[in-house]
C-alpha cells in the first residue's frame, strides 16, 4: 500500500533532543502529529516508527526514542501527499524544520492538544490503522 500518514504521539516530560543536523531542540511535554509518506510500503513504514530497535535515519527517529506513538492514522494515495497534509495543522505550533529537509514546508512535526489534533485527522478523511 502507498500513501501518507500521520503519527499521534506523546512525550511525557519537557525534553530537549538532538535531532540530527537539527540540533538541539526543546520539546514541551504534551501531543504532537507527525506527518510522513511512504510510496513504497506505508504499512511497513508505520510498523518501523513503532519498532524501539532501528537506525536512527529520519527526524522522527530521534524523537520517538523519547516519546510513545499513540495512535497511527492513514491515507492511501499513489501520489506524494504529506505536504499537503501537514498544511492542515498549520494553526498548531509546529517544530520548524523538522521531517521537511526534502521540501519546502515549514514543518512535519505539530504540536497541540489531544482534542485539536484529533479533529484535524478526522477532517482530512484518514484510517486509523
Amino acid at each position: 500500500m502507498k500513501g501518507s500518514y500521520v503519527l499521534l504521539i506523546e512525550l511525557g516530560k519537557d525534553s530537549t533532543i538532538k535531532i540530527g543536523k537539527l540540533g538541539d531542540i526543546t520539546f514541551k511535554k504534551g501531543f504532537y502529529a507527525y506527518v510522513g509518506s511512504a510510496l513504497n510500503g506505508l504499512e511497513q513504514r508505520i510498523e518501523r516508527h513503532k519498532r524501539s530497535d532501528k537506525k536512527m535515519h529520519w527526524h522522527i527517529d530521534h524523537l520517538l526514542k523519547y516519546a510513545k506513538i499513540k495512535d497511527a492514522f492513514y491515507r492511501e494515495s499513489n501520489k506524494k501527499e504529506e505536504c499537503q497534509i501537514a498544511n492542515k495543522f498549520g494553526k498548531l505550533e509546529n517544530i520548524s524544520g523538522f521531517g521537511c529537509s526534502d521540501c519546502k514546508c515549514k514543518s512535519h512535526l505539530f504540536y497541540g492538544s489531544k482534542q485539536d489534533i484529533l479533529k484535524i485527522i478526522d477532517n482530512i478523511d484518514m484510517q486509523n490503522t
